[in-house]
């Protein structure tokens, strides 16, 4: 049987980045970090900076915006932040979204160590007024429900409370 696999959804600056955190702490000393984001502007670089301030020493990082699959062949513990800009640097390259999804469901799930991910959820909101956010916020649905459905434990992150939607906390 394969390793635990966690999936952490939540809205934009809910927690669930530092839950996921913790979570992956409990899990072992040795444990690694797959960024999907990309410092392409100052915010972001802030913000990648704020979340590297807070996780610490003690993180193996490993950024990987594309194609984290090289990664996730450790048993260590891996916290994958976040499949929202994943998906979004996937539809920024113009990418076959639904071959990359295919191989980062395949990755994650062959993975032998436990996997948290994290993931933004998009559609509570209203619907965009433009092709492009609609497209990206479909797209996150669909990927949303992927990795729900092959996900051991699937938590929602809301005000920095989490609510366990599927399965227990490992």
């Amino acid at each position: 049987m394969s390793a635990t696999k966690v999936l952490v959804l939540g809205g934009a600056a809910s927690g669930k980045s530092e839950f996921a955190e913790d979570l992956v702490c409990r899990l072992g000393p040795e444990r690694l970090y797959l960024a999907s984001a990309e410092a392409r502007d100052a915010e972001m670089r802030d913000k990648i900076n704020i979340h590297a301030a807070r996780r610490g020493a003690g993180w193996q990082v490993v950024e990987a915006p594309l194609d984290p699959s090289h990664t996730l062949t450790t048993d260590k513990p891996v916290l994958f932040d976040c499949a929202t800009m994943w998906l979004s640097n996937h539809l920024s390259a113009g990418s076959d979204l639904e071959t990359a999804q295919a191989a980062l469901l395949s990755a994650l799930a062959d993975c032998p160590g436990p996997v948290v991910t994290v993931s933004n959820e998009v559609g509570n909101g209203i619907v965009p007024d433009n092709a492009l956010a609609r497209a990206f916020r479909e797209a996150q649905g669909r990927l949303n429900i992927a990795l729900a459905r092959q996900a051991d434990c699937v938590v929602q992150v809301v005000a920095g409370l989490p609510n366990v939607l599927k399965g227990t906390l490992p």
